[in-house]
Order: structure tokens, then sequence, then C-alpha cells
């Protein structure tokens, strides 16, 4: 059995690109097919679900650590510049953010929220637009909870005072 190290220990926080922030629970091993396997058990405690990711698979599957306290002040830097929202149709848009929600790279999930935010007095927004603004809005405010080490309403709040004040 190669002994390779576990870049992750219990109790670490992760980002798995498709589900965001979550916390290694455990490393366990299991045979499978007669082969040793190394798995990482990650919780996502949102979403009340349990991931296992193969140790071997989890670089190329994208699990990282949460981001450093500089990426997320990128990503906050991001929210406060002008939207940059291209005149292609919205289908083609909404592929072009849910790929940059599931990179799971803070500063272009930064990049959706600040393209799709509306000031309240501003134009209604589509139900699928609404839905993809909410979904990376949560998921930068997970991390930066995590980051920051405060609850998820708190990082919410922190993140529409940016929003606000870049209106």
């Amino acid at each position: 059995m190669s002994h390779q190290q576990n870049e992750f220990s219990p109790g670490d926080y992760v980002v798995y690109p498709a589900h965001g922030v979550g916390r290694v629970e455990s490393i366990d091993t299991t045979e499978i097919a007669g082969f040793q396997v190394t798995l990482y058990a990650i919780v996502f405690e949102k979403e009340r679900m349990r991931l296992k990711v193969p140790v071997a698979k989890a670089k190329a599957a994208g699990l990282r650590r949460i981001s450093s306290a500089d990426r997320i002040k990128v990503a906050l830097e991001t929210l406060q510049g002008r939207s940059r929202i291209k005149r292609v149709m919205w289908s083609r848009r909404a592929q072009e953010y849910e790929a940059k929600i599931n990179s799971g790279d803070p500063v272009s999930i930064a990049e959706v929220v600040r393209d799709l935010y509306r000031p309240n007095d501003q134009q209604e927004q589509s139900y699928s637009e609404r839905q993809i603004y909410q979904a990376a809005l949560e998921r930068l405010a997970r991390e930066l909870a995590a980051v920051e080490k405060i609850d998820e309403g708190k990082a919410t709040e922190r993140l529409a005072q940016v929003l606000s004040k870049a209106a």
C-alpha cells in the first residue's frame, strides 16, 4: 500500500468545488475490489450531506483548503468592481456563471455576485438570475465565514455592506 501524505486532517475546513465549504470529519481506509483505498469523509453541514473523496483523487477533484485571507480580500475587492455583463443570451451567461460558481474559486464566485447584484430599487431579476445570485452569495458567505471564523449570517451581512457601498 502506498503511503501518500494526507493533505488534510480531520477538523480542517476544505472547499469542494461542486458543494462549497465542508469539514473533514475523518480519514478512513476501506477495501474496494481488493484494494485499500483511503477516503476523506467530508461533512457539508448546510446541506446535511456527507461525501467520501478518495485521497488519491482529491486534488483532481479540486478539493482545496479554504482560501487565504488575501484571496478573500481580492474577492471582496472584486465585489466592488464594475459589473461586466456580456451582451450574450442569458442561457449562455447562466452557464458561465454556473461554471464560475462550480470552480470553487472565491474570486470567480465574487464576479458572479457582483454581476448579478441588484440594489433594491433596480429592475426585477428573473427567477434563474436570482437563483444563481443566491447560490453564489451563499457560497462566498460560507467561505468568508470559515476564513474569518464568523457565522454565515454575519458573513452575508458583510458581503451585503460591501455590495451596497459599491453600487
